[in-house]
């Protein structure tokens, strides 16, 4: 057991043969087998889109919640590991979850007929989802056209002046700050279009 933990791969591979398992015991004890059609293919959509947003908000939250506030504490000689290690790599998954994220949403609503542009110009009944494409969207924009370029600059990935980098930083700082705002009414409408809390 201790090979699968020590590899996230391997975790990963392992959580994949946990599901397959799972649907199969579900199947056999229901006599109910997945049948890959429509409705299917529109579920596994939806679930790929919610495990994209997932990586993403979660590292949206994370840095918000844990790595900033966390900055001023960690002692000087030590911040070199979270901005040289860390963070690069923090980055690298949250712009493309951000990127995984829209594909897979507009993916989803696409599968619908002619829902696309209902939703994106908040017409019924799909004001709710509406919404929230707009608010991931302009989030997305964020991450890829504000927070990551700024941060390449905050962490000495592109080489600018200290004035420059301190302003990229507090940019990104900011802009990831707006981001987690939004990332609650996005939530909210997203949960929203199939729960009835619009």
């Amino acid at each position: 057991m201790g090979a699968i933990f020590q590899s996230l791969g391997r975790t990963v591979i392992a959580g994949i043969a946990v599901l397959v398992v799972i649907i199969l015991i579900a199947g056999a004890s229901t006599g109910q087998m997945i049948s890959v059609d429509m409705n299917w293919s529109r579920f596994f959509m939806r679930w790929l889109h919610v495990l994209s947003g997932v990586m993403w908000i979660g590292l949206l939250w994370y840095f918000n919640f844990v790595q900033i506030p966390s900055m001023p504490k960690i002692p000087d000689e030590q911040k070199p590991a979270v901005g040289k290690v860390i963070a690069p790599t923090a980055l690298f998954w949250f712009r493309w979850a951000a990127l995984a994220t829209v594909i897979t949403g507009l993916l989803v609503i696409s599968m619908s007929p002619g829902a696309l542009v209902r939703a994106l110009s908040i017409q019924a009944p799909f004001q709710a989802i509406g919404v929230g494409m707009w608010l991931g969207l302009v989030m997305a924009f964020n991450v890829w056209f504000i927070i990551w370029p700024n941060q390449k600059k905050a962490l000495g990935m592109v080489q600018v002046e200290a004035d420059a980098k301190a302003k990229a930083a507090r940019m990104a700082m900011l802009t990831s700050r707006f981001n987690t705002m939004l990332s609650i009414p996005m939530l909210y409408c997203m949960v929203a279009q199939q729960n009835g809390g619009f």
